[in-house]
């Protein structure tokens, strides 16, 4: 029998670590290749590590929540064999035409392979060894990996899938054209291996004294969310000023009290998810999402709570059903969610689900922000900062300038389903349960 080292594979070209979330296998599990053995983080993103051989696990190395470095052996996996992996070979085609034309096509076939781009460091998306070594093999591109479809977690490409994919590839590229001469039959399975063109970016010129940084495969993958959602929908804001004086001096005198009973920091940003599950309520058709040309309306209200990290990257932790969650209840959600999200500690089931986002843009000293949707939500509250100033306070006794607390609400959403009076209501309507707090509420 031969013993097979489980090791953290290089995920990106500045990951260097991670820090194991959870073993989804235990001691003397049979496990198949490319089947999850543990789930690992790093940066913010979690993922699956699969195993890339058969065979049964019979030591594992390190603990949840230990951190590892690439290379690193995590585990130890006994198999039948010597652990070797080799690609499954696509299903011949018998052809008893144009003979010449599909030795053309072969011949063009074996030259991409050795041109095709490999390096799966630039991908935003993250692929099992097995994986790469098949598509390695049978001469994939990194472009074309990327546009398999994945029925794995968070569409991962498993085995089954690349093997079904070079299977229906093989059929296509030796696939004989009658009509065609077999020059025209080369120039197809040229276009079929071929890596796609890409459009060239605006050249930027640099200098001996510049330093150059790479992205981080997480800052890459944000990146490319960010503009594909700025491409998607089409974004509009509406602006209102809230009086949160009330809020302000409520908390000021329950703060004290409320972390000695609960053992929690009772901070602005429940109050606030409290009010924005309540005109979600109030206006449902805020909490959909677009697919295609369907609209999906969320049964559940799902809040996404936007937190940027030490690191400079972004997650988006969410509540769950953060409508039937009492302030006691919504607190301590938060301080978990962000607690955990500053310790790269979050589960994948955490950061998943979202019907609607939520962003503290305040916590910097922005007064307003023109946020990104969360894709394929439809619409994102940036909360401002607090500030003291004065204000015209009305009274039945007349009018007067007064010292108020004040608070811009920033409400981007998707014009293609979200028309102005409907995203106007929506962020007045959290306006107007913040300025209708009770200033006797017991919590």
């Amino acid at each position: 029998m031969a013993k097979f080292e489980l090791k953290l594979p290089q995920m990106g070209e500045s990951v260097a670590e991670a820090t194991i979330i959870s073993w989804l296998k235990e001691v003397g599990d049979t496990i198949e290749a490319d089947e999850a053995v543990l789930e690992i983080a790093t940066d913010k993103v979690d993922s699956e590590l699969p195993s890339e051989v058969d065979g049964v696990l019979v030591e594992i190395l390190h603990n949840v929540d230990d951190v590892v470095k690439v290379g690193q052996t995590l585990a130890i996996i006994e198999t039948e064999g010597e652990g070797s992996i080799a690609a499954t070979p696509a299903p011949a085609t018998k052809v008893e035409e144009a003979p010449v034309a599909v030795a053309a096509v072969e011949e063009t076939v074996s030259a991409a392979k050795e041109t095709v781009n490999n390096d799966f460091s630039n991908s935003e998306k993250f692929y099992s060894p097995l994986v790469k070594n098949i598509a390695k093999e049978e001469g994939i591109s990194v472009a074309e990996l990327d546009a398999i479809p994945g029925t794995g977690k968070d569409e991962r490409v498993t085995k089954n899938d690349i093997l079904a994919y070079i299977k229906n590839r093989g059929t296509a590229q030796a696939q004989p054209q009658k009509t065609e001469a077999p020059k025209a039959a080369v120039q197809q399975a040229a276009k079929t291996v071929a890596t796609p063109k890409s459009t060239p970016a605006t050249p930027v010129s640099v200098n001996g004294s510049d330093e150059i940084i790479q992205m981080t495969r997480m800052g890459k993958l944000i990146a490319h969310h960010m503009v594909a959602s700025v491409q998607t929908s089409a974004h509009v804001q509406s602006f209102v000023e809230v009086d949160v004086t009330k809020i302000w001096n409520w908390r000021k005198k329950t703060k004290a009290a409320f972390e000695k009973r609960e053992g929690e920091k009772l901070t602005f940003t429940p109050i606030f998810m409290e009010a924005v599950a309540k005109a979600l309520k109030d206006f449902p058709m805020m909490n959909i999402a677009v697919d295609g040309d369907t609209i999906i309306k969320k049964k559940n209200i799902n809040l996404g709570m936007a937190a940027a990290l030490p690191d400079g990257n972004l997650i988006v932790p969410v509540i769950k059903n953060a409508d039937q969650l009492n302030l006691v209840g919504m607190a301590k959600a938060v301080n978990d969610l962000a607690g955990r999200a500053r310790n790269n500690k979050l589960k994948p089931d955490d950061i998943q689900g979202g019907t609607y986002t939520v962003t503290n843009v305040g916590t910097f000293g922005s007064i307003m922000g023109t946020p990104i949707i969360n894709q394929p939500q439809v619409g994102i509250l940036a909360l401002g900062a607090i500030r003291k100033v004065p204000a015209v306070i009305e009274t039945p006794e007349g009018d007067f300038i007064g010292i108020r607390y004040k608070m811009f609400l920033s409400h981007s959403y998707d014009h293609r389903v979200v028309n102005g009076a409907l995203g106007g209501q929506f962020v007045k309507q959290v306006a107007d349960y913040l300025e209708a707090w009770d200033s006797d509420r017991d919590i």
